[in-house]
């Protein structure tokens, strides 16, 4: 259920756009990261190539939204 990492390695990789991929998973939206912070990241390695920098699992909504989705 996580298709969009392929996308997002793409973009990544491509650095004369200028933009770095920073992935904080969340299990938030249809429960497609279920995982650890480990499991998600070995996933997205192994099955996308993901090669951006990828964070503990958050929330990004909701009371216990972490402090860059607050801001943001």
């Amino acid at each position: 259920m996580t298709p969009q990492y392929a996308g997002l390695r793409t973009l990544h990789t491509n650095q004369d756009n200028g933009c770095s991929v920073l992935a904080f998973p969340c299990n938030q939206f249809g429960g497609q990261e279920p995982g650890s912070p480990a499991e998600i990241k070995t996933f997205a390695q192994e099955t996308f190539d993901a090669n951006f920098p990828m964070f503990d699992k958050v929330e990004v909504n909701g009371a216990n939204a972490c402090a860059l989705y607050q801001y943001l």
